[in-house]
């Protein structure tokens, strides 16, 4: 990868780090899970850079709270809009509800890991469901506003977070939703990711000659509530904590797994580029097993499976482009 894209920072840069120095005043941004983990940090870089940040969120509580917080230190005005990704028909609401106003950067960020077989509001398998199709609507129903942010040598910029669970395999078109096969939570997180990542390849090659980019992003392993399903056996087990709670020093803090998405959002080495997976503030490279907690799969990143994954999305959401 002698023209890979890479930059100043990396593995432990943190959200705010990567934002300094721009001013995003005047530009609209909306940050999906933006109530939680690290949705949290990436909106609140952003809103002290200077951006107007609407959290779309599930909870409007945990909303609620995270403005105020987030306004204590942000020029940027914060507002929350209700959205629960499990169910499309709130999706639409939401995309509907933003009409056709400029919006400058749409951050993907909300997720479910390894629960247990459940379906959506639509009978959609939940992780897929919610991780990729509720997003899918999303980004579908707000492209028209994505274009009119635009502006003539700025793209609009679509980040969509994936994850190195994407290498545990990709959509199953067969049976995406478990109705004929054994459940694996694990394996249908790692179809979602994968999806994820398949989702800003297919969405990049239709927008980017409209003015809109997208790029997918690993955060790293960051311990937040995403992992609100696992008992603390299996994360023991998995090494990501110890016996006394501990967190593996590995994992990033919250702000350094905010990192990479804000990068992916704001970063000039980015301008016009997409249909990339990016990891540590850089576009990430091919998986070896000398690195094994880095790289990305080709898989994720395949035309054809990003091209087999849109129809089926299209069917499925009735979105078109």
């Amino acid at each position: 990868m002698t023209d890979r894209i890479t930059s100043a920072f990396g593995l432990r840069s943190t959200a705010r780090e990567v934002a300094a120095g721009h001013d995003l005043s005047g530009r609209a941004v909306i940050v999906t899970g933006g109530a939680s983990g690290i949705g949290v940090e990436t909106a609140r870089a952003l809103a002290e850079a200077g951006a107007d940040v609407t959290l779309a969120v599930r909870n409007a509580e945990a909303g609620a709270a995270t403005k105020a917080e987030i306004e204590k230190t942000a020029p940027g005005r914060v507002s929350v809009g209700h959205l629960d990704l499990a169910d499309l028909s709130t999706v639409a609401a939401f995309a509907s509800a933003w009409g056709d106003k400029p919006l400058d950067i749409l951050i993907n960020n909300a997720g479910v890991m390894a629960c247990p077989l459940t379906y959506t509001a639509q009978d959609l398998e939940m992780q897929i469901g919610a991780n990729h199709f509720g997003h899918y609507l999303l980004t579908l129903g707000l492209a028209r506003a994505l274009m009119n942010g635009a502006e003539e040598g700025r793209a609009a910029r679509v980040v969509s977070l994936s994850s190195i669970g994407h290498r545990r395999g990709g959509v199953n078109f067969d049976d995406i939703h478990y109705r004929n096969r054994p459940y694996d939570k694990w394996e249908s997180y790692g179809q979602a990711k994968t999806a994820n990542s398949l989702f800003a390849v297919g969405f990049h090659a239709r927008f980017a000659d409209l003015g809109v980019t997208a790029n997918a992003v690993m955060p790293g392993g960051i311990r937040t509530p995403l992992q609100r399903h696992l008992p603390v056996e299996e994360m023991i087990a998995f090494g990501w904590i110890d016996a006394e709670g501990n967190v593996n020093p590995r994992f990033k803090s919250t702000e350094q797994g905010a990192s990479t998405s804000v990068w992916a959002a704001l970063a000039p080495e980015l301008e016009g580029v997409g249909g990339l997976y990016l990891e540590n503030c850089a576009q990430a490279e091919p998986w070896t097993e000398a690195s094994p907690f880095d790289g990305v799969l080709p898989h994720a990143l395949d035309p054809e499976g990003a091209e087999r994954l849109w129809a089926v999305s299209e069917e499925t959401t009735g979105a078109r482009v």
